[in-house]
């Protein structure tokens, strides 16, 4: 059974790599056998995470790529390196996003005041640019007759955010989560059933893979207002998301297509 995990052999992509949560796709499709192709801007800061896994394996199986989601022309030429390098991507980690925790906000906003430049940056990125991802190589999984996308989600796809969850955090204007940035995440669940019902005639699954909070150096007040309200009573651990990827991208799902894996210890059963 464990054969169903495996992905010895093959290729995978993954955007957004240098940043949260790309070091953890990338480290479990590395463990299961996979060679990966890491995309992240220019200007992206290579993280410590990402840089241990790059102490840990070598170029034949991990190459860093600076590209732009929002740059089809990019995309296409980091995908013939890609292609050249490992071979035909067969799957693909859709997880490039903007989002503004707490303490990241350059400034803060009324709901009424946020300037509509700030709702489309995330819509272009979070969306289009994940459309325009799986527009490049999802093309060379059709052709390839075979292929697993995994478009991150969020548990906000589904739920608004609880404002109460941040009225602890100090500031002239509370903290808002941008309006956008759980709009566009539902958009990418309704666009991975588009793209599943177009592309499963061609042996390409679109999946989404939806996680609840995920640890990683939110204040404690935060922390505990956040596992109250999960029934399992903590927040998510790098280790909890390996397992539900390996299962979307390998042969273990083989029947399994144009669904969203909420990964939220129950946040939305309540």
């Amino acid at each position: 059974m464990k054969d169903l995990f495996d992905l010895e052999h093959e290729v995978a992509v993954v955007t957004g790599a240098l940043g949260k949560l790309g070091p953890i796709w990338i480290e479990a499709l590395l463990h299961a056998g996979a060679s990966v192709c890491a995309l992240d801007l220019a200007g992206a800061r290579v993280s410590a995470e990402f840089g241990t896994l790059q102490e840990r394996f070598d170029d034949s199986r991990l190459k860093l790529y600076r590209t732009d989601v929002k740059d089809r022309q990019s995309l296409e030429d980091v995908c013939s390196d890609c292609i050249a390098t490992f071979g035909v991507p067969g799957i693909l980690v859709n997880n490039a996003g903007i989002d503004r925790p707490p303490g990241n906000a350059a400034k803060g906003y009324r709901l009424e005041e946020i300037p509509l430049a700030e709702n489309r940056e995330i819509f272009e990125v979070n969306t289009l640019g994940l459309f325009l991802v799986a527009q490049v190589f999802g093309a060379r999984m059709v052709e390839a007759g075979r292929g697993s996308i995994i478009n991150v989600g969020s548990l906000y796809a589904g739920v608004s955010p609880d404002v109460r969850f941040y009225d602890h955090i100090p500031g002239d204007l509370p903290f808002l989560k941008p309006p956008a940035y759980g709009a566009s995440k539902a958009a990418v669940i309704n666009l991975t059933r588009y793209l599943a019902t177009h592309w499963a005639p061609y042996g390409v699954r679109v999946n989404a893979l939806s996680p609840g909070g995920v640890l990683g150096g939110q204040d404690e007040e935060f922390k505990r207002k956040f596992c109250n309200r999960v029934p399992m009573g903590r927040m998510a651990t790098s280790e909890d998301l390996h397992g539900p990827l390996l299962f979307l991208a390998s042969q273990a799902s083989a029947y399994v297509t144009g669904t969203e894996l909420l990964v939220d210890g129950g946040f939305t059963a309540w």
